[in-house]
């Protein structure tokens, strides 16, 4: 699907879709494209080979490409944006110091890895937006060179992927203009962020498999298999660097299905394959593209732990046994059995509140009109506090006078809680919480009804995460569920403070949904143990061993968790539908004394131009098939074949990385557009020289079909010529179109070049952070009423 109309550079296209007839009667799959050039007429053969026109725009265009990438790259000398976070991530990468982030490790490590080679030793930790580079001696244009490198490179990608698809020269500089003009393009990779390196991944992989589909009737040669990898190689770089890299996927395996059912046809003009020769297409490309990728996926994962081997502020992220593989981990080395008549605080492991109680009681009715227990409240609270401390004690009847230490809490075990301050004991019955109806509310009761009718409802079972039967429950590193044991409830918290009469104090409630994470607590500290207690004395730590499987599987599962929980707002998010007609953008830096700004934003004449042409394409497709209906048929067979599978592909492309954005709750921001924007330039560029009715520069998919028997003189076209060997041979475009006036494609070509330069050009001081604008000058580039600062 990717194109059936591809064109080799100094090689060959193939017109008929998903399988074409083999090139000569050579013992070879394809025999020797050499010799089938020398067989050519001069005028083909040279056109063919030289091309020089193409190799001097794409040396223009990766010229340009560097220039406005690499522009005052330097400026500003401070922090910017998501800044304080890649540029700290690479800082802790450096120090060896654990950290969580919601992406896969490649492109950071390739922050890192550019770090490393200039010396820089990971000091500062880019905490603050507008922190200063030259201050903390910190080699920032370094770092942005990383993504302005692989930015600079997309444009001659996206060129070359136009020029391997066999586009005429006008097509493909459009498509690379449309990213080379871009000031969205150009934003994103000047600093030091993920998008470069993602956009670029995806670019390659697009022309990889091009490339790929084009020698596909030479099956398992050199070649072949060289591009096969090649795009699978690609392909795990997208996935490796932002999961969003799975739309690339999708795209080169909806193309990669197309091809191989193509392949299963018994009908092929090349002869049918046998299931067996089938299997062998299916594994390779399986091989080529899922396995080889997801090796590569895993290595930067094994780079990733193997560098990062000291604790830090990815702990809590963690579960304790992931945090005991970690040198220098402050849960592991400082945690204590608890046993029972402990007094502990006992912490969220989330929120971070404390388990707490005060006198104070629910109040009668809820706003909502439900009716409380009127119970003793039971609140999360987030500082230290002596309303934080409960005994742990047996589920047995006790005295309450017996403080003599007792046997370990172990995992399993049925407890009760004392509240110290007020002495009274945790319960949870079949009471609607305050926020929550269906969730049971949590309250306390004293002694008489703890030992009496509501012995029961004061129980609780301890479940440590991951733990084995009877393990010792410990402090900081013992995470555990505390579940009410009559009703099965976990005891629960969330970030929603309470009204004023629970003094705007965390809920504490029974949560019905026992495997829900967000039910995990901690011990923190056991202010009951004495100082010169043996329990204090530490042994000497040693780091444990995690095997790799599990390590991964414990970051993917956190990753997805913490990747989905993105769900608060941001005063620069935005939704899919503005980002098409890019209806706004985001702030990334200001300074108010020069009035500079970095506003995010793409060019408006090349998004809107860009849109526009999709809708177009659309609109083509649509009517092109409801006149076929109607026994109109309005395009011939080559150009309909063209329309559908190699602008159809870039269209896919498109869709792929912009429509699933519609099904995601999490955070959204304009950045996520920029594949997909990368995608419609390369459909622009296609339907512009449709609109021109202009045939691919390139040869026939077999440099000639033999026309002995088979194509009679008189059907044979102005277009083609026979060669020495008696085989017809269409001629690339430049030959064809040789005499016809091409001068409204240039045109057309220039005029919307000249805009999107126009565009481009209005936009840079907001692209590139400088000069400051004056009031006037801002309020004039508010377009479509974009958030600019200084605008008065």
């Amino acid at each position: 699907m990717a194109t059936n109309t591809l064109r080799q550079r100094g090689g060959h296209k193939d017109r008929s879709g998903t399988s074409s007839p083999p090139l000569t009667r050579d013992p070879k799959p394809n025999g020797s494209l050499e010799r089938q050039l020398d067989s050519l007429p001069p005028t083909v053969k040279s056109a063919v080979k030289s091309e020089w026109d193409y190799k001097l725009a794409l040396l223009v265009i990766t010229a340009l490409a560097f220039i406005t990438r690499f522009w005052g790259i330097g400026h500003p000398s401070e922090v910017v944006f998501d800044e304080v976070h890649f540029g700290k991530f690479a800082s802790y990468y450096l120090q060896g110091t654990y950290f969580f982030d919601v992406h896969p490790p490649f492109g950071k490590l390739l922050f890192a890895f550019m770090g490393w080679f200039v010396g820089y030793d990971g000091h500062f930790h880019f905490d603050n937006i507008g922190d200063s580079y030259i201050t903390n001696k910190v080699p920032y244009v370094a770092f942005r060179a990383m993504p302005a490198l692989l930015g600079a490179l997309t444009v001659p990608t996206v060129f070359l992927i136009m020029w391997e698809s066999g586009y005429t020269l006008p097509a493909a500089i459009v498509a690379a203009g449309l990213v080379l003009f871009d000031n969205a393009h150009i934003g994103q990779t000047r600093l030091i962020l993920l998008d470069a390196t993602l956009v670029y991944a995806m670019s390659v992989s697009v022309l990889c498999y091009i490339r790929f589909y084009k020698i596909r009737h030479e099956p398992f040669s050199r070649k072949w298999w060289k591009w096969l990898l090649l795009t699978g190689v690609a392909l795990s770089c997208v996935i490796s660097t932002k999961y969003v890299g799975v739309f690339t996927f999708f795209t080169v395996g909806s193309a990669v299905a197309i091809d191989l059912w193509g392949l299963f046809d018994i009908n092929r003009p090349q002869g049918a394959l046998s299931l067996q020769e089938f299997a062998k297409h299916v594994f390779a490309r399986a091989i080529g593209l899922l396995v080889v990728p997801f090796l590569i996926y895993l290595f930067w994962f094994q780079v990733h732990f193997s560098i990062l081997t000291r604790s830090g502020p990815g702990d809590d992220f963690m579960t304790p046994a992931f945090q005991e593989t970690l040198s220098d981990n402050i849960m592991s080395s400082q945690s204590v059995g608890v046993d029972y008549y402990d007094s502990v605080s006992i912490k969220h492991k989330e929120t971070k509140t404390y388990l707490h109680s005060h006198p104070d009681r629910y109040p009668l009715r809820y706003d909502d009109g439900r009716v409380s227990s009127q119970g003793q409240q039971v609140t999360g609270y987030p500082f230290n506090d002596t309303n934080n401390y409960w005994q742990i004690l047996p589920d047995s009847i006790h005295d309450p006078s017996d403080t003599t230490p007792g046997q370990p809490v172990q995992n399993g075990d049925y407890v009760k809680l004392r509240h110290i301050v007020t002495d009274t004991y945790l319960l949870s019955h079949d009471v609607a919480s305050p926020y929550y109806p269906t969730n049971q509310e949590f309250t306390t009761v004293e002694l008489e009804g703890a030992i009496g009718e509501r012995y029961n409802d004061t129980l609780f079972q301890i479940m440590i995460e991951g733990g084995k039967r009877k393990q010792h429950l410990k402090s900081m590193s013992g995470h555990f569920k505390l579940v009410h044991v009559p009703s099965r409830v976990a005891m629960w918290t969330h970030t929603s403070p309470l009204p004023e009469w629970a003094y705007k104090q965390a809920e504490i409630n029974g949560n019905k949904n026992l495997q829900q994470s967000s039910n995990v607590w901690y011990v923190e500290e056991i202010p009951s143990i004495p100082a010169d207690s043996p329990r204090l004395v530490k042994e000497e730590r040693k780091v444990k061993h995690v095997p790799f499987y599990k390590k991964y599987f414990e970051l993917q599962r956190a990753i997805f968790f913490h990747n989905n929980a993105l769900t608060s707002s941001h005063p620069y998010s935005s939704q899919p539908i503005q980002w098409p007609f890019l209806l706004r953008g985001v702030s990334f830096w200001t300074q108010n004394d020069t009035r500079q700004q970095i506003y995010f934003l793409g060019n408006p004449i090349g998004w809107w131009l860009a849109s526009s042409i999709l809708a177009v394409f659309a609109g083509i497709v649509g009517a092109d098939q409801l006149s076929q209906r109607r026994g109109v048929d309005s395009l011939d067979e080559r150009t309909r074949s063209r329309l559908y599978n190699s602008t159809g592909f870039f269209f896919l492309c498109w869709a792929a990385h912009y429509l699933p954005f519609y099904l995601m709750g999490r955070q959204l921001f304009l950045h996520h557009y920029l594949p997909a924007h990368l995608a419609s330039a390369l459909v622009t560029g296609a339907l512009l020289e449709f609109i021109f009715n202009l045939d691919p520069d390139g040869l026939d998919s077999n440099l000639g079909e033999i026309t002995a028997g088979r194509v009679p003189k008189s059907k044979r076209t102005g277009g083609s010529e026979l060669d020495r060997t008696g085989k017809r041979v269409v001629m690339p475009a430049k030959e064809r179109i040789r005499g016809r006036a091409t001068l409204g494609l240039w045109a057309a070509s220039g005029v919307l070049l000249a805009a999107v330069i126009g565009g481009w050009y209005w936009f840079l001081p907001l692209t590139y952070g400088k000069p400051g604008l004056s009031a006037e000058e801002v309020v004039a580039r508010k377009w479509l009423g974009y958030d600019l600062h200084f605008a008065k």
